[in-house]
């Protein structure tokens, strides 16, 4: 009996937010908290730019426990960039195998350069497991 190929595009969720660099971490809050969001994509700010990532263990480790002020510290400043990033059409079974190897938690999922989505472990353990035994 052969599993079924499950492809991040049919786990990866929708529930993210793009938002310029240039807003404080205090701005960054609040649209993470009204979103319920868990992640901030930052907007590329030319076509050869590349787009940025901001969690929330980031603005922990980078403001929170270094005593810095969210109103006077800006996104861009904490942000990962590059970051990796995984196609719509790739196995979740090589997605997870590449946040293992890379130590990360959440991608963002890029189609032809546009984010489209987000996928986490959540995501992939969740409904990737559900999705092969259905």
């Amino acid at each position: 009996m052969s599993k079924q190929r499950v492809a991040v595009r049919q786990v990866m969720t929708q529930n993210w937010i793009a938002v310029d660099g240039l807003n404080t971490i205090a701005e960054g809050l609040a649209q993470i908290q009204s979103q319920h969001v868990d992640a901030l994509i930052i907007n590329k700010r030319d076509d050869n730019d590349e787009h940025g990532l901001v969690l929330l263990s980031d603005i922990g480790k980078q403001v929170l426990a270094k005593g810095r002020a969210p109103d006077r510290v800006n996104l861009y400043e904490i942000m990962a960039k590059p970051v990796i990033s995984v196609a719509p059409n790739m196995d979740i079974r090589y997605c997870t195998r590449l946040f293992e190897r890379f130590g990360l938690s959440i991608a963002p999922v890029v189609d032809d350069g546009d984010v489209v989505g987000v996928v986490s472990y959540r995501e992939l353990v969740l409904k990737g497991l559900s999705n092969e035994t259905a």
